[in-house]
């Protein structure tokens, strides 16, 4: 169905899990390209709900409030503060952010399974599932460990192995056990509802592949792959304490999958912002209904939640489910269990009020139909070489030279030249293409196309030379700086729906008022006369220190997992007491110590022993520079052999711990203690 059919336009964002906060992945694949479209939708004046909320159920959360030892409310409460504040500082502009937790969110989505459940559109199952004898109840599959029968790591949880990533079912652990209690689980038979997705699957196909053409290649394409396997049907209630009682008798100690869920959150969230009117968004036909979710989403959005709206009977089905894929960070994979991600609060502590550069980046580099990849380089790069030196230089010049020559105020256009008709002709289509690829869902390119405008203002700039020809033709500057100002005017209003806080602020400084959508690409945006605020800069550059700090804090924390993953050596053969008693380990002072001439990883220390002093040569320059070692008190082997290393004798061992990634630590005391006191 094309546009021009729908009145009504409802956008719907994933619901952000809220075990966690908010990292630049989730900001790049779904949340900034729905603030995109649902502002320009706005600046349209068209009619536009945008519906978002946290996703409180599930597994996840009772594991984290377990380890926390706190209850799942507590946990959730949290999160969605912090995931709510994190939408508001970067502008994410939900028309209601609500929650699954609610009361309306908990009648809606019993009321939505009692009404299939009612019409016949489940089927019941028995299997058997792990149960926890100790703990008295059953098993999640993230409740259960054992090891993994493919690559035989340790700690495989029951869906899936963190080491070798394949996908598992908890019987196929070896050895596994209850994280609850330790314990052994058994097997015991348990009956779930499910959603039979086999007998949907032949009107999805027709849906999908012959109804909806224009979706991207990648959701296209992996809704394929589930139709070439099957579609199996899919349990909507699970054995857990978490969640929303399934409604029916019997039910006891079940609850609604979260899967299930979660997407009614739509729903719910809709009907609490308009209670008495929120069936014409999701019941009339000339609503469109689009979503925008990752890729992780698609199966969800695409197969599971149209089986269920179909099934229902009175609700529409989404328009289009505009996908993103996965955003990495500094090449590897964003993962919040390793803390390798950008978090959204932490960003803006440490770059305030620079919201609008991480909005152009991540949509500069959107992972729209493919993995894409952010780089502190990359951000910097783009900052500096685009927002600064293309969008920013060219406002600040034609604000500041209007500033010089006419103080502050719009000069009136003189007759104009070929060229200025060629420029003019060249930013006034800027409008359509914006338009067309944002209409399309192609908002890196929309970005492109908007920043066009300010590439067009610097040439112009650069060409007409206004601060030379003001001393040979001052009447014809004015035409310039007035071309220049209702570019500028452009810019503010075509990056609104990508950049709301810089163009929030070159509103200001233009004295301009709202941006007005249908006056885009109109040359008298501001009049002659025109008074101009005082100008400022509308983006700073960002140093190289500043990116190196990014980058050692990502290393850093890499580094921290590393070492608290890592398994240490195998032990060494056994050793007898005795053995042992015969080395002499002392503590020395370092006297002096130098590099070893010739030598890149020597260095030979002079060590008061309380006896007669001693050399001793060690190969640790490539960790210590020598000047600060000076004074502090090492542990040395006395009693070892002397040997001779590139010429200088060597009278004993001074001991340090070698750690994992190579890198070495001397072996120190926490206090003073006279110089060849005994270690053991």
């Amino acid at each position: 169905m094309s546009e021009k059919h729908f009145q009504r336009t409802l956008v719907t964002a994933a619901l952000p899990y809220a075990n966690g906060g908010v990292h630049i992945g989730h900001l790049a694949g779904v949340y900034v390209p729905a603030d995109i479209y649902v502002r320009y939708l706005r600046l349209k004046k068209r009619e536009v709900l945008f519906i978002c909320g946290s996703d409180e159920h599930g597994v996840p959360v009772t594991i984290r409030a377990r380890k926390e030892g706190c209850t799942p409310q507590q946990v959730v409460d949290r999160y969605n503060a912090v995931i709510s504040k994190s939408f508001a500082d970067f502008g994410i502009t939900f028309d209601n952010y609500g929650r699954t937790t609610s009361p309306i969110h908990r009648e809606t989505a019993s009321q939505f399974f009692r009404t299939l459940y009612d019409k016949g559109e489940f089927v019941e199952k028995e299997s058997e599932q792990y149960y926890d004898e100790e703990a008295h109840t059953f098993l999640a599959d993230r409740y259960i460990t054992g090891e993994c029968p493919h690559c035989h790591a340790e700690g495989a949880y029951g869906d899936q192995c963190e080491k070798c990533g394949t996908a598992l079912a908890p019987t196929e652990l070896i050895n596994p056990k209850s994280t609850i209690s330790g314990a052994k689980p058994v097997l015991r038979k348990t009956k779930h509802w499910y959603l039979p997705l086999d007998r949907h699957q032949e009107w999805l196909e027709k849906w999908i592949v012959s109804d909806h053409p224009e979706w991207r290649s990648n959701v296209m394409g992996q809704c394929k792959s589930w139709f070439d396997m099957g579609l199996q049907p899919r349990a909507v209630s699970r054995d857990l304490e978490w969640g929303i009682p399934v409604p029916v008798d019997g039910a006891e100690g079940k609850v609604l999958y979260v899967w299930f869920d979660a997407p009614i959150g739509y729903i719910s969230n809709t009907k609490e912002i308009l209670p008495n009117d929120w069936e014409k968004w999701w019941k009339s036909d000339d609503t469109r209904l689009i979503h925008f979710i990752g890729k992780d989403n698609i199966v969800f959005h695409c197969i599971v939640f149209p089986a269920m709206l179909k099934a229902e009977g009175s609700y529409i089905l989404p328009d289009n489910v505009p996908a993103n894929e996965f955003l990495n960070l500094e090449d590897d994979k964003i993962s919040t269990s390793r803390d390798w991600a950008v978090w959204l609060d932490e960003y803006l502590r440490d770059f305030p009020g620079k919201q609008d550069v991480l909005r152009y980046v991540l949509t500069a580099n959107a992972p729209e139909t493919k993995d894409n990849n952010f780089t502190w380089r990359d951000f910097q790069a783009r900052n500096n070489n685009e927002l600064v030196a293309v969008y920013g230089n060219f406002v600040n010049r034609a604000l500041q030279l209007t500033q010089k020559y006419y103080d502050g105020e719009v000069p009136a256009s003189g007759p104009l030249t070929d060229y200025d008709r060629d420029t003019i002709a060249e930013f006034t289509g800027v409008k359509a293409e914006v338009e067309r690829l944002l209409e399309a869902f192609r908002f890196r390119d929309a970005q492109k196309e908007a920043m066009a405008l300010a590439r067009i203002g610097n040439k112009y700039l650069a060409d007409s030379e206004p601060w030379k020809v003001i001393k040979t033709d001052p009447e014809r500057v004015k035409t310039i700086l007035y071309l220049s100002l209702q570019l500028v005017a452009n810019l503010a209003i075509a990056f609104e729906p990508f950049l709301p806080f810089s163009s929030k602020r070159l509103r200001e400084m233009l004295h301009l008022g709202e941006a007005d959508w249908d006056r885009l690409g109109a040359t008298d945006l501001l009049p002659a006369g025109h008074r101009l605020a005082q100008p400022e800069l509308l983006f700073a550059k960002i140093e190289d220190d500043v990116v190196e700090a990014q980058v050692q804090k990502l290393l850093d924390k890499k580094k921290a997992l590393e070492a608290a993953t890592h398994k240490a050596d195998p032990i060494a053969q056994t050793v007898s007491f005795d053995d042992f008693e015969k080395l002499d380990i002392r503590v020395g002072t370092v006297l002096a110590c130098e590099k070893v001439k010739k030598s890149k990883k020597l260095l030979k220390f002079e060590i008061a022993d309380g006896l007669e002093n001693r050399t001793i040569v060690s190969g640790i320059a490539l960790h210590y520079d020598p000047a600060t070692l000076v004074g502090k008190q090492v542990c040395f082997i006395a009693n070892l052999a002397p040997r001779t290393v590139c010429g200088v004798e060597s009278q004993g061992m001074i001991l340090s711990a070698l750690n994992y990634d190579e890198s070495l630590s001397l072996l120190t005391l926490d206090r003073p203690v006279a110089p060849g006191s005994h270690v053991g």
